[in-house]
């Protein structure tokens, strides 16, 4: 039976941009990282964009304001997020991967939400905070880290106090993970694939994995194994998440061989198996039918072959 240990006391415990607040230092990560949006370079596309004067040439389509989709509790989450209160949600719109098969494709590719500036955007942090939710989960964030730190910046100076949750499709420059470190608490990236011509086909993106293992392994080195408090809610590390695709087109096995090897065997890891055609996945096979029970549990082989024992699902399942 797996079961995961309480390792941390949530009486000894501060969210780590706490500190960069006290000292100066969250201030000056805002000034840097909006400089950063002049030539933007704050996530792996590099467009190199004046995103303070408009969107054209830049993938995420995203300028000076961030869009926001929603926010609020969401219980759907692994359960060191999720909780019995809910992780604190903000779905970002737009995207700077362009997923053939996205589920959220109307908030991803066609940006529906509103504009919001910095300081909405931690007003909204400030009321998941109020509302009891037991973090901040920024979803799609990798276009949004200006944005997000100044909103951190302006909510701390408030009261905020809960853990920052990085929840990201893994597409993620090291100029940004830099401005990152020591903000954020919990990352949540996904590995979508080791295959290049797999994710030029899938998401767009030819150089993902060797982005994706630099940032994972930078996200480690931050932030460490996934620790809980003593009711089993995440306070800081990383949780990866991984979609089994059909017929393995993610090169499921070499990224979970990559995970044991190079970042941790004690990776949390959400082996997820929902995978549904959806979008455009009709038009690029083997996407156009669902992920077969026997394709998931071959996955799940691998990863205990591997010595990945932190399954999200197990962990569910046994409690």
């Amino acid at each position: 039976m797996v079961r995961l240990q309480p390792v941390t006391s949530a009486r000894e415990w501060h969210p780590a941009y706490v500190a960069l607040l006290d000292d100066g230092e969250l201030e000056r990560r805002v000034h840097s990282a909006r400089m950063r949006l002049a030539c933007c370079d704050l996530c792996a596309r590099y467009c190199h964009v004046d995103r303070r004067r408009g969107v054209r040439g830049a993938v995420c389509r995203t300028g000076e304001l961030i869009v926001v989709h929603g926010h609020g509790p969401h219980h759907g989450e692994e359960p060191p997020l999720s909780g019995w209160a809910g992780s604190g949600t903000i779905f970002f719109s737009w995207c700077n991967l362009r997923c053939v098969y996205c589920q959220n494709w109307e908030i991803s590719w066609k940006g529906v939400g509103r504009e919001v500036d910095a300081a909405e955007l931690a007003t909204m942090m400030l009321e998941l905070q109020e509302r009891g939710c037991h973090n901040v989960n920024l979803v799609s964030p990798s276009h949004a880290v200006a944005q997000v730190l100044e909103a951190v910046w302006i909510a701390a100076r408030q009261g905020l106090r809960l853990p920052l949750v990085y929840n990201t499709g893994g597409y993620d420059s090291p100029e940004a993970l830099a401005l990152l470190d020591g903000v954020v608490d919990i990352y949540m990236p996904d590995m979508k694939y080791s295959d290049p011509i797999a994710a030029r086909r899938c998401s767009g993106a030819r150089d993902y994995w060797d982005f994706n293992r630099a940032a994972v392994q930078e996200m480690h080195r931050q932030v460490g194994d996934l620790a809980l408090d003593g009711r089993g809610l995440a306070l800081r590390g990383l949780l990866v998440r991984h979609l089994v695709l059909p017929g393995g087109i993610a090169g499921t096995e070499i990224v979970l061989d990559f995970l044991a090897r190079n970042v941790s065997r004690q990776t949390y890891l959400n082996l997820m198996d929902q995978f549904r055609p959806s979008f455009r996945a009709d038009e690029f096979p083997p996407l156009d039918r669902p992920l077969t029970r026997q394709e998931f549990l071959e996955a799940v082989t691998v990863a205990h072959r591997n010595g990945l024992h932190r399954l999200d699902h197990e962990i569910a399942r046994t409690g």
